[in-house]
């Protein structure tokens, strides 16, 4: 094979579907509510992570007396109502990368660290589940995303070594665990601008999904 790739590992919250910023949105609402502040900077703080280290953020900012379950569980349902039935927006170019991967044979992969059943739900609201071959989610590792656990569980199942594997990414966190994980981080911002730090963990920083076809091309040839 020329290059260097034979799978892609997707993250699926801002970079499958516009969702950070409806989470992000409903937590607002929720916090208006309550009288919460300074919910847009622990919002962002929790990107990439699973809920059992959001909470920890969120107890961390607020105090560990903080109703964390009890506000989740209202914001959750907040997005529900405006995501159920297929209504969440998927991400410009993400249909076509999915569609020329899977007619190149290249392995696909999902790791998210949202819970499986929510994944897996809104994969196949969205028309997107036949995309992929594996699936890990965030209550299927023991540790969250900034560690590399679920991206390399992700090659384990794909049956491929991690300095094979392309990973798109939006957050911080998630560029940091595929670049432990021996990876090809590629960022695609969504509510995150690249820091210094991003530029340097990142192979590449490209503006949208469309961008990632070409770039993953040259790596793709003689698949």
């Amino acid at each position: 094979m020329a290059g260097k790739g034979e799978a892609v590992i997707f993250d699926m919250d801002g970079v499958i579907f516009d969702s950070e910023t409806l989470v992000l949105n409903c937590w607002r609402e929720v916090a208006e509510c309550h009288g919460i502040r300074n919910i847009e900077i622990v919002c962002h703080e929790c990107l990439g992570t699973n809920s059992a280290v959001s909470k920890q953020i969120f107890l961390r900012h607020y105090g560990q007396d903080f109703p964390y379950d009890e506000y989740k569980a209202e914001m959750s349902e907040v997005f529900f109502g405006y995501a159920s039935g297929g209504r969440l927006k998927k991400k410009p170019g993400v249909e076509k990368l999915l569609k020329y991967l899977k007619e190149s044979g290249i392995k696909v992969a999902l790791a998210s660290s949202t819970r499986e059943a929510v994944v897996k739900k809104e994969l196949e609201e969205g028309g997107l589940l036949g995309y992929f071959d594996e699936i890990v989610c965030g209550d299927m590792v023991k540790r969250s995303k900034p560690e590399p656990d679920i991206f390399l569980e992700a090659c384990r199942r794909l049956r491929s070594e991690p300095k094979k594997c392309y990973v798109i990414e939006d957050s911080y966190n998630g560029i940091r665990a595929a670049h432990a994980a021996g990876m090809h981080p590629i960022m695609v911002p969504d509510l995150m601008e690249p820091t210094e730090e991003m530029q340097g963990l990142a192979e590449t920083i490209l503006g949208s999904l469309y961008d990632v076809i070409g770039y993953l091309e040259p790596f793709y040839l003689d698949v």
